[in-house]
């Protein structure tokens, strides 16, 4: 299956997509709690992915103010 470049999100496009500032993302990725692929200096990450590891994680508890 062919992907096309639309699928690969920046750091800047995913903190958009997902509504969360960049260092947020930048520390899940360090911690390994985010699927991510980094080249060279950089950080990459397929949408798809994202998408699934959203769905993974609708189960959980939200915390406080959270709702389901």
């Amino acid at each position: 299956m062919k992907k096309s470049t639309g699928d690969v999100l920046t750091i800047e496009e995913l903190a958009i997509y997902l509504k969360i500032p960049k260092s947020t993302l930048y520390k899940l990725a360090r911690e390994g709690k985010l699927p991510c692929q980094k080249i060279g200096r950089r950080w990459r990450f397929w949408k798809g992915s994202i998408k699934r590891w959203l769905e993974r994680g609708r189960g959980s508890d939200p915390g406080p103010g959270g709702d389901r």
